[in-house]
């Protein structure tokens, strides 16, 4: 069922732990996506209710507050209100921001544990539980770390090993250690509640398939959930030794918790709940949540798909089982892949990467949007390095967007007072742009529909690129002496474009599309302006319009130095040749990669771009285009008739403007220099590389 058919949309992003501050990779994994999402169906009409919180139970909290040697509640009761703050001022609009430590969350999450206890659909086991005798205590989950069986990563978790995403038992891990003390713990009985998970595979391998055939479903999130089902899916304990969490409801297990897993996922529930309570309706929320044509999108970064795929539909099935009101279930789980920085992973223990409150305290908030949106791990793990973040705010949104808007504004006002020139007649210049301002709504939004968002926002920029060209091309600065009507008209449709633009850029930088839409002095708020008619001509002739103003100020050296200066992230902090995580990965994930032996034919600098290169390469009897980022230690001209290495199966991708149909491998040491590799030219071109 298309969106367009839906009611009412709801949409959820990944509750972030309350045990640490929100860094660019969380951003980029799910919140950001979620946001452009539910602003773009705002945008659309649709009736949407868009809900997160903190996670504040769970060992990660307790671990957090054993080593300051403070309460649990000290420590969610600092990273909660941060987090919301950071969220406020990163743009986000949630209807509604909670917690899972209120007493509404822990009443949800019990009643969804006594249903499913008085059905008898829990069973009871008694199981060997690592015990440590220096804390004399039972470790859950975090208090474990041990080597992971699956991967070998030796800083796997008692639940989860987040280098290869494993859902793992204590038992599984080899040598495992206290991580309080780190003393060998011993090993005795204790008994837990179990959730029967393997009871639900057929349905949930049904239900993955009928919503991937119905709202597209992407690859990553497929694969991980085929290799579950095809492991087996297993009972899975609801029940914690634990003093911080949801009181377990059921006699005889008063001195646990439930499970944070099982608690966690209910949190978008009680999320609703509360927001239902505070706009004075409390069953307002079911109006989302219980009715079938509801479209339910719920964003997450990769190392959810299993809780959120997997765990959370089968709760809502087992609810729905026995319950006369059912919750619908995810109609699609579009998680991204992890955000590196600066060519590493995210980690708090070695402190590399910037927290979300401290780069807005140097930047707006909007540069930050954009650079991640075009940076987005749709796919495959992407890279944010602060060049990268300068290049995109000065060349993109400052030399483009913002250029467009700002020209537009000013040749009005130096030509025609500043109000809108009525429009003459059309030459075959003007319909071709005219075509591309009402087409583009559709592209864009096209791209969103299928969360496509780095493709969104580049066709945006492509229709502010194409008014900077029909702008140039159009030459009003001539016209405004020689053809007073046609400069009118090409001003016109510049104006009407800006207007377009102010719409469609607003799911990605939404304060600069504000200010974009007050230079063009519209009664009617932006937020109320409905997508489908944003490429139709809006302006009236004689409209006033308000004095231009620079919308992107663009970011000089000093300023990013002083940044990394503030916040110590030089490269030069951390060894970049050791300590460096990794990610392993099987040979069959190897044997995927289509290594191809090529000859580039050309080669030429992308216009003000000074890292990236437009390469043609020949593949066997096949020519493509490929952009490389290796301007800065390459000339064009060096590379012609080289031979050398590409990924020739990767997903197209969009930079500067221009379609990448490859990768070119390159060799990165440990000073940045970037080495190109090459094969000899008794090699043919298309041979395979093993």
């Amino acid at each position: 069922m298309s969106t367009s058919k839906r009611s009412k949309i709801l949409i959820t992003a990944a509750l972030p732990y309350a045990n640490g501050y929100i860094h660019l990779g969380h951003i980029a994994g799910a919140y950001l996506p979620a946001d452009m999402y539910a602003r773009y169906q705002r945008l659309k009409g649709s009736d949407v209710l868009f809900v997160c919180g903190s996670d504040e139970h769970g060992v990660a909290i307790t671990v957090t507050a054993e080593k300051e040697s403070i309460k649990p509640r000290d420590v969610v009761d600092r990273y909660h209100p941060a987090n919301k703050d950071t969220f406020e001022v990163f743009g986000m609009s949630f209807d509604h921001y909670s917690r899972t430590s209120i007493p509404l969350h822990h009443d949800t999450a019990q009643q969804f544990f006594r249903e499913f206890h008085r059905n008898a659909l829990l069973k009871e086991k008694e199981e060997l539980q690592l015990y440590c005798e220096v804390d004399r205590m039972f470790l859950a989950d975090r208090y474990v770390e041990g080597t992971c069986p699956k991967c070998g990563n030796p800083r796997a978790r008692g639940d989860q090993c987040e280098n290869c995403g494993s859902w793992l038992s204590q038992s599984d891990l080899i040598e495992p250690r206290c991580k309080i003390c780190g003393s060998k713990p011993i090993v005795r009985a204790t008994t837990h509640l179990y959730f029967p998970l393997g009871r639900f595979q057929q349905r949930l391998e049904q239900y993955v398939q009928e919503r991937n055939e119905r709202d597209g479903w992407k690859e990553n999130v497929l694969r991980y959930c085929e290799s579950w089902f095809k492991e087996g899916l297993e009972d899975r304990a609801v029940t914690r030794d634990l003093s911080w969490g949801v009181p377990v409801p059921v006699t005889g297990f008063e001195k646990k918790v439930i499970y944070v897993w099982f608690d966690a996922v209910l949190g978008y529930i009680s999320a609703s709940k509360e927001w239902s309570v505070l706009k004075g309706d409390p069953g307002r929320w079911k109006h989302y949540w219980l009715k079938p044509d509801t479209k339910y999108v719920a964003f997450i970064g990769k190392d959810n798909i299993v809780f959120h795929c997997i765990v959370f539909p089968a709760m809502l099935m087992a609810w729905n089982d026995t319950v006369k009101e059912h919750f619908v279930l995810p109609e699609n789980v579009p998680a991204n892949e992890f955000l590196n920085f600066e060519g590493q992973k995210f980690s708090k223990s070695r402190g590399w990467g910037i927290d979300v409150r401290d780069f807005l305290r140097f930047f707006d908030s909007d540069f930050l949007r954009y650079a991640l949106a075009t940076t987005l791990p749709e796919s495959r793990d992407s890279d944010f390095y602060l060049k990268d973040f300068q290049a995109r705010v000065n060349n993109e949104l400052a030399d483009i967007l913002g250029n467009f808007i700002n020209r537009t504004i000013a040749f009005t006002h130096k030509t025609f007072h500043g109000t809108v020139p009525a429009q003459g007649e059309l030459n075959d210049r003007d319909g071709s742009f005219l075509s591309l301002m009402s087409e583009a709504p559709g592209s864009v939004g096209g791209f969103y529909e299928r969360y496509k968002f780095r493709d969104g926002v580049a066709e945006t920029m492509n229709l502010a690129r194409a008014g900077n060209k029909y702008f140039n091309d159009s030459e009003p600065w001539k016209t405004a002496t020689s053809d007073l009507e046609r400069c009118a008209t090409t001003l016109n449709l510049c104006l009407q474009a800006v207007r377009t633009l102010s719409i469609l850029i607003e799911p990605v930088v939404p304060a600069l599309a504000l200010k974009a839409w007050d230079l063009l002095n519209i009664d009617e708020p932006l937020h109320r302006q409905k997508w489908d008619s944003a490429g139709n001509p809006g302006l009236q002739a004689g409209h006033r319009l308000r004095n231009p103003r620079i919308l992107v100020p663009k970011i000089e050296d000093s300023r990013l130095e002083e940044m990394a200066r503030s916040l110590q992230v030089q490269k030069a902090d951390i060894p970049q040749t050791k300590g460096v995580e990794r990610t392993m990965i099987t040979i069959d994930e190897f044997k995927k990669l289509d290594l191809r032996v090529a000859k580039i034919i050309s080669a030429e600098r992308i216009e003000k771009s000074k890292k990236l290169l437009k390469l043609r390469v020949r593949i066997g009897g096949e020519e493509r285009q490929i952009i490389a980022g290796i301007g800065h230690q390459y000339e064009p001209e060096k590379l012609v008739g080289l031979q050398v290495v590409v990924v020739a199966n990767l997903e197209p991708a969009i930079l500067m403007g221009e379609e990448s149909q490859g990768m070119l491998l390159a060799a990165n040491d440990a000073s940045g220099t970037i080495s190109v590799i090459t094969v000899g030219e008794n090699v043919t071109p298309g041979s395979v590389v093993r």
